[in-house]
């Protein structure tokens, strides 16, 4: 027998896998109902960026990201023209783009970018909810579907790389961190296809370098680096090269460092 499912069910089924640690998918919706700009602070491999993926498909919406860098200008956020067919012509950054088709635009680790490139969401991240395109004397007003979501991990902050005052107290917060040991659990199980007693060790073995010296491993094993081991021990490999091969040559170039990490991997994984 064939069984129909409905629209919302199928939305549902197709919607990028996340498992909420607290309320930040209650705290998100929120935010997009009341057309407010979002922060979302964490480490690196949390699942900030599968969070924003996850809402935009349970929206409904369209998901433009940003990867920032130093590098990046206003005019690749906004736009800027260029020559084609020899014609000078438009075109729309996706920053422009997003606001024009109402949907999500996600800035990842925005404070990557240089700090006058940021001001220009300022207009955006307030009451006016306007994007300031001066090269065509225009300014575009957000519908409401539009989003402005921002990301970056507080570990690497630095008096240099933070973000303004000014830009924060637009935003409303999320803070995200590693989850619990249960949770964790079952997001291997489901992003890689391993069984849970396999899952169970990467999970204590996560955790346990975790509680480890800050100032001898500045970064610790992510989520995201525990489905990549879990998904290299699908393939045959065995569970120690996998982890070193996904989360210990990955997190430090220390020889000495990387020799205390494989002393602990022996003691929690198998042959």
């Amino acid at each position: 027998m064939q069984v129909a499912f409905s629209a919302d069910e199928r939305r549902v089924a197709e919607q990028p896998y996340y498992l909420a640690s607290g309320d930040e998918v209650e705290v998100f919706q929120a935010a997009h109902r009341q057309r407010l700009p979002l922060m979302l602070k964490g480490p690196t491999g949390c699942g900030k960026t599968r969070l924003v993926e996850h809402m935009a498909a349970r929206l409904g919406l369209q998901l433009i990201t940003i990867a920032c860098h130093e590098d990046i200008t206003a005019a690749d956020l906004v736009g800027r023209y260029l020559l084609h067919g020899g014609e000078t012509v438009w075109v729309d950054g996706p920053l422009t783009r997003a606001v024009r088709r109402g949907a999500i635009c996600y800035l990842d680790e925005v404070v990557e970018a240089r700090a006058d490139t940021t001001v220009v969401i300022h207009p955006l991240a307030d009451h006016r909810r306007e994007l300031n395109l001066e090269r065509l004397n225009e300014t575009l007003h957000a519908p409401d579907d539009f989003m402005l979501v921002v990301s970056y991990n507080p570990g690497y902050q630095s008096v240099l790389k933070d973000l303004k005052q000014s830009t924060r107290q637009r935003m409303v917060g999320i803070e995200l961190g590693y989850p619990v040991a249960e949770r964790e659990l079952r997001i291997l199980v489901r992003e890689s296809g391993i069984d849970e007693a396999r899952a169970m060790e990467l999970v204590k073995l996560a955790h346990a370098i975790r509680k480890l010296d800050a100032s001898m491993l500045p970064d610790v094993c992510s989520t995201r680096t525990l489905v990549s081991t879990a998904r290299l021990m699908c393939e045959g490999l065995s569970a120690r090269a996998a982890a070193m091969a996904a989360m210990l040559l990955p997190l430090c170039d220390d020889a000495e460092v990387v020799r205390g990490l494989r002393e602990v991997v022996n003691t929690y994984l198998p042959q």
